[in-house]
């Protein structure tokens, strides 16, 4: 993780972000966290430059990390994001969701969303007030369809690399019973060999409520880290968009690494 883009509106959330960002890079060696703020009017530049110097100066009581700031103006927060992150060659973006009200959730369905939807890097999701926690145990959700094509292991294992974490890897399926099926079987020995560095656990639960499980799973095994795999009106969307599965992220309070296919 080289180049890390946090983005800041200055709101709370973002600033709890960056304060999360802060810890997590901290003692990792070459990285360069940018802090980004995009204002609308030309008269606001002298305003988001000091704003962004003061949010550096705590950030440097709290971490030790290079840190870069960059006020630029902009009328669209994801162009803005996009042309920086491609850019800069960016490895990962964390990015605050902003509020439990109804204008905050329509944030987590668009800008969220669309900027991992530009598939450029990670993103990796800071819920509101989440504590930073060191990443010991992570979760990894996975369809076990065609994993070799559909698995993005590299940029996974970027992320995972530097804090050689527990891994556990799981499905939910309310076909699943006592065994695996052939195909399923044949599907887990890929991950294995995959992911083999960080000897991974496996888990099919035979359960309906993919978000219920993921919850219950996360709490009991204590994961500090859930990676998702995102692909267009699938996990991802059920969990960041429908009004009902918004625990996730708005309760658990653990990060969500959103990796594209």
């Amino acid at each position: 993780m080289q180049i890390v883009i946090v983005p800041v509106d200055f709101s709370e959330t973002s600033i709890n972000a960056a304060r999360y960002a802060m810890k997590l890079l901290t003692g990792h060696y070459g990285v360069n966290m940018i802090l980004h703020h995009v204002y609308e009017k030309a008269d606001g530049a002298s305003e988001a430059s000091q704003r962004l110097s003061k949010l550096k100066d705590e950030l440097m009581t709290i971490g030790i990390v290079k840190i870069t700031t960059l006020a630029e103006e902009g009328s669209d927060f994801i162009t803005e994001l996009e042309k920086l992150a491609r850019h800069q060659q960016a490895n990962l973006i964390i990015m605050g969701i902003t509020g439990r009200s109804a204008i905050g959730q329509t944030f987590i369905g668009s800008n969220t969303l669309k900027m991992v939807k530009q598939k450029i890097c990670p993103v990796l999701i800071i819920p509101p007030d989440c504590s930073y926690n060191e990443i010991r145990n992570v979760l990894l959700t996975s369809d076990f369809n065609n994993v070799n094509a559909n698995t993005p292991s590299v940029p996974i294992k970027k992320v995972l690399k530097p804090f050689q974490p527990s891994l556990h890897i799981m499905n939910v399926n309310s076909e699943h019973y006592v065994a695996i099926t052939e195909q399923y079987q044949a599907e887990k020995d890929r991950l294995s060999e995959m992911f083999a560095e960080f000897n991974p656990n496996f888990y099919f639960l035979g359960l309906y409520n993919v978000d219920e499980a993921i919850n219950q799973f996360a709490s009991d095994k204590k994961i500090d880290l859930i990676i998702i795999i995102h692909k267009e009106q699938t996990l991802f969307s059920k969990l960041f968009v429908k009004s009902h599965t918004k625990k996730l992220a708005y309760e658990s309070n653990i990060p969500v690494l959103a990796v594209h296919e």
